[in-house]
């Protein structure tokens, strides 16, 4: 959207908050870069140039304004919405991959030459992925100035940075100020901070209807691993460099994120699972304007608009609890879940409420014998299978991972059919996309607004809702009378 001068001008004149991390404006006359719906008076329209990214208008000597900070605006929709190399390159920079790995490591788990991988990203994003790996570590460097009380020199390795020098250099090219000045700007008539926990704001672009979204989360919550507790959502997390608690609350204009990790460094990673959760990056305007054009579905997204589809943060996790939750009810599919969290989680060190372990890893599960898991017979063979594919890496379904091969692998593996193959598809991978039209939730919903209620006959209608089906999905599951599909009681 960028290439588009006029577009983008109207965008800023309007401060269009829809539009933030689709494109940064520069102001050539100040330097500095804002998002969209900056509430500064908007410069002169010769004196304004457009970015893809933030990592883009850094590099060619712009600062972040202090008033809107666009370093904080909603991430760009196309990365989810995409599962070309330049879309799987951005989730796996988000997750961490290039602060851990280096821009060789990213490449391979692309399948593709670290020169190839700087090209493309260059030529869509005018950064390469060291450039938009800086400018995430200099906006999780912000964040821990500004929320928690690390000294100096732990801010800057725990947002990835080699060197204090580099850490001060980089915050005062990219916010110019010094981190001292960052965080007593930051400190002025703040609420004391809770001591290890990290409390911050999540940005999405309005609407965003919270009930479908938290309610499934709520309904689905796997005791020991998940609760619902106090309005918020709250759960364990296994990270890279350790382990962390989160709790996420709506509210009106942002999701609350109150973080308590082990290690420091896992801070982007940790708020990026949590957006993809949320899928806190999605364009409702998009979704929801194309899926009006069908009058059967229009009234579901009129009477509740901005669903989003809730994911998860742990895309090996969802795959073992979608094949737990095959033909059985949700409240089954959490008591199988908890057993096996029971026996083969990793308990957590210090229980945050009823939080106490982490879910077990597809190498503990895959080293199991199958008769020791208390489901029926075909079920503990599939798990087994499942968690034997994901420890070998046969399957991959992180957030660089390719849709199409992912789903292929799925249906080779005996026990997984159509409709696991998309709920993992949908809530593992991101597929904005994937559509489960055998689902008897979806059928039911289906009839009852009068749309085809079998399968094949679904399928040729939802055709019209693609590249949306996803979303289609959440507004048909609202319509029935499930906790699913409603906030939970606080």
């Amino acid at each position: 959207m960028h290439t588009d001068f006029d577009r983008c001008v109207r965008a800023v004149r309007s401060k269009d908050a829809r539009f933030d991390g689709w494109f940064y404006t520069a102001v050539l006359t100040t330097r500095i870069y804002c998002r969209p719906s900056c509430p500064a008076v908007p410069p002169k329209d010769r004196n304004m140039s457009f970015y893809p990214s933030a990592a883009a208008a850094q590099q060619a000597g712009f600062r972040a304004c202090k008033r809107c900070a666009p370093d904080a605006s909603p991430g760009s929709p196309r990365w989810n919405e995409r599962a070309d190399v330049v879309a799987r390159a951005m989730r796996l920079i988000g997750d961490g991959t290039v602060d851990r790995e280096g821009v060789p490591g990213l490449a391979a788990r692309l399948g593709y030459s670290t020169r190839q991988i700087e090209r493309q990203l260059l030529a869509e994003l005018g950064a390469g992925p060291l450039a938009l790996a800086r400018a995430q570590r200099a906006q999780t460097a912000r964040i821990l100035i500004e929320t928690s009380e690390l000294p100096m020199a732990d801010v800057a390795f725990a947002a990835g940075f080699a060197s204090v020098r580099a850490f001060n250099e980089t915050v005062r090219e990219v916010f110019a100020l010094a981190p001292t000045e960052l965080r007593a700007r930051a400190a002025r008539g703040s609420r004391p901070a809770t001591p290890g926990v990290l409390t911050l704001r999540l940005p999405f672009r309005a609407p965003l209807n919270p009930d479908n979204l938290f309610g499934h989360l709520a309904a689905t919550a796997v005791p020991g691993v998940e609760e619902w507790r106090d309005g918020a959502y709250h759960r364990t997390l296994r990270l890279p460099y350790g382990h962390g608690t989160v709790a996420l609350r709506p509210r009106p204009d942002h999701i609350e994120c109150r973080l308590a990790l082990s290690d420091q460094r896992d801070l982007a990673g940790a708020i990026s699972r949590c957006r993809r959760l949320l899928d806190l990056d999605a364009d409702p305007e998009a979704v929801d304007s194309l899926l009006r054009t069908d009058p059967l579905l229009a009234p579901l997204v009129d009477k509740a608009p901005g669903r989003r589809v809730p994911r998860t943060v742990d895309a090996e996790e969802f795959a073992v609890r979608a094949v737990l939750g095959q033909q059985v009810s949700t409240a089954a599919a959490r008591t199988l879940a908890a057993r096996l969290v029971l026996a083969h989680g990793e308990p957590l060190a210090t229980p945050h409420g009823g939080l106490t372990h982490l879910f077990p890893t597809a190498e503990a599960l895959a080293g199991l014998d199958p008769a020791a898991l208390a489901m029926p017979t075909g079920r503990r063979a599939t798990v087994v299978r499942v968690a034997c594919a994901l420890a070998g890496q046969e399957l991959a379904l992180g957030v660089g991972s390719d849709w199409e091969r992912a789903r292929a692998h799925l249906t080779a593996l005996p026990g997984i059919g159509p409709w696991t193959a998309e709920i993992i598809a949908m809530r593992a991978l991101g597929d904005p996309d994937a559509f489960i039209p055998t689902d008897l939730g979806v059928r039911r919903a289906a009839a009852t607004a009068g749309l085809p209620a079998t399968p094949g006959a679904l399928t040729r209608h939802a055709a019209a809702w693609r590249p949306w089906r996803a979303y289609a999905v959440q507004y048909l599951w609202s319509a029935d009378d499930h906790a699913a599909a409603r906030m939970p009681a606080a």
